[in-house]
């Protein structure tokens, strides 16, 4: 059996997973058929045999930082064979070295933001002020692209990237979601993983397979964005790219396990 590691699901705490999901769909006007619940995660784990899921959640406001971190935190080691977790951070919150301390502490591999959710600029002082004391210590998984806003466009990912040479970005969905040839054109040449979430359903397999070349075999990161996809779903879709057997290695687990350092 071979070794797939989702490197994007969220997760929520039970009383309120049903309406955080709810919230996504709407969001993104998008049907959900699953709960975001850490039960259902668990359930899809030993169906599709999934090996690892990397999961975080967004905090909407700073008050919310520390409560999902330990949300996320305690997930983790209720689970340890199956979970990976990345901490929250938000640009208004005070004292950010401080939970990024506490994040490296509890464990986590990095940290998820989610601009557009966050509502702000990527690339704002505010938010610069977050990236460089984790720059070479905790990967930064962030929401990149989306037509509607502004907030993650791929040039102010293009502009953290040249601003922390030393910071670990994987930029979500192909580094731009609704905006991939965009996001091509900015992040083309920098040094920058990707991850296949919430891409795949709507990038036709041969312009997939020109995205997963042009950010290079070992900078690709199989991702779900559950609750938004199902991985049986998702890794049908990867595999109409019609990439080699090492190709599916590195996607599936090899290049995130490099990334974060896991044995």
């Amino acid at each position: 059996m071979r070794t797939v590691i989702d490197a994007h699901a969220h997760v929520f705490p039970g009383k309120i997973a049903a309406k955080a999901t709810e919230s996504i769909g709407d969001f993104y006007d998008i049907p959900m058929d699953l709960d975001g619940s850490v039960e259902t995660l668990l359930r899809l784990k030993e169906r599709y045999g999934v090996s690892k899921f990397l999961i975080q959640s967004v905090a909407t406001t700073p008050q919310q930082v520390t409560s999902i971190n330990d949300f996320i935190a305690e997930t983790v080691r209720s689970h340890p064979d199956t979970f990976i977790g990345f901490g929250a951070l938000h640009p208004d919150m005070e004292n950010p070295e401080k939970e990024i301390e506490r994040i490296l502490s509890l464990g986590l591999k990095g940290v998820k933001l989610h601009p557009d959710f966050q509502r702000f600029e990527a690339d704002s002082p505010a938010a610069m002020r977050l990236y460089a004391p984790m720059e070479s210590r905790l990967p930064l998984l962030i929401h990149a692209g989306d037509k509607r806003y502004d907030y993650s466009h791929p040039r102010r990912i293009a502009n953290i990237l040249s601003a922390f040479p030393k910071l670990d970005v994987i930029a979500a969905h192909f580094g731009g979601w609704s905006q991939w040839d965009v996001a091509q054109e900015y992040l083309k040449g920098k040094r920058v993983w990707v991850d296949t979430s919430s891409s795949l359903y709507e990038v036709p397999p041969k312009r997939a397979k020109e995205l997963f070349d042009r950010f290079g075999e070992d900078y690709v990161l199989f991702g779900t964005d559950y609750p938004m996809w199902k991985v049986n779903e998702e890794l049908e879709r990867l595999e109409q790219l019609g990439l080699s057997d090492t190709q599916m290695e590195k996607v599936l687990h090899l290049n995130v396990e490099k990334l974060l350092g896991l044995s």
